[in-house]
């Protein structure tokens, strides 16, 4: 994501079989529901491997590197992994949500910007910290989630009704997208081909229910010589 939700719409813990276990449970891959065009398989596989490289690339920043700018105007690199850990708290209320029926909102109060500025001031080894253990809790309780669960509606912070099971999909979009914004030289050519193929429909779509459609397709069929000028993507 970006600098706003991203998914979460607005975590995996690193390592061979701990970034594949928010995907997992007892008997297999659980079913998910996506948004672009990636199975379920692809989108186990995008979150496993976003979340490794997120997590690598914040390990490899030296402490003072965290107050260095991102590739999002106005934001720290501290602030994206500030933000990319309560994306993770975001989205374990949405899986309460789906557990229990309780409706828990992704953003209680609005306090999502607040939050975000508040982290970037934490030292980076407790930023480190804060990120890596928000992954391993939200992998663990969506995990928890029975299939009748995942089922179930909730509702993300730009106000769509899911199912529980597109938690994934959100997730794996904003390990992804985030990995690219700290500006540790990953970029979107280094990442899997085909998540950028489900990632650009996914944002096509978005863009097409923002009214949008006529002046991408003109540009896109090359009936435009210039892009568009688009609203904010999330």
């Amino acid at each position: 994501m970006t600098r706003r939700e991203t998914g979460a719409e607005d975590a995996v813990t690193p390592g061979e079989d701990g970034a594949k276990s928010v995907m997992s449970g007892k008997h297999g891959p659980k079913p998910v529901v996506t948004s672009g065009e990636g199975s379920p398989n692809a989108v186990a596989a995008w979150l496993a491997t976003g979340t490794e490289m997120f997590l690598a690339a914040v390990d490899g920043l030296p402490g003072p590197a965290f107050a260095a700018p991102s590739l999002l105007p106005g934001w720290s690199r501290a602030h994206v992994v500030a933000h990319v850990h309560f994306n993770a708290e975001a989205l374990r209320r949405l899986t309460h949500w789906a557990r229990t029926g309780e409706p828990t909102p992704m953003y209680p109060g609005g306090r999502r910007d607040a939050e975000i500025q508040d982290g970037a001031t934490q030292p980076p080894g407790h930023l480190r910290d804060l990120v890596r253990a928000s992954a391993a809790a939200l992998a663990a309780d969506f995990a928890g989630l029975s299939a009748d669960a995942l089922a179930n509606t909730v509702v993300t912070a730009q106000g769509r009704s899911v199912p529980a099971a597109e938690i994934a999909w959100l997730r794996a979009r904003e390990v992804m997208v985030h990995t690219v914004d700290l500006d540790t030289g990953i970029a979107f050519p280094d990442l899997p081909e085909d998540f950028t193929t489900a990632l650009v429909a996914d944002v096509i779509a978005q863009r097409c229910r923002a009214g949008e459609a006529a002046g991408l397709a003109s540009w896109l069929t090359g009936r435009a010589p210039q892009a568009p000028s688009l609203g904010t993507w999330l």
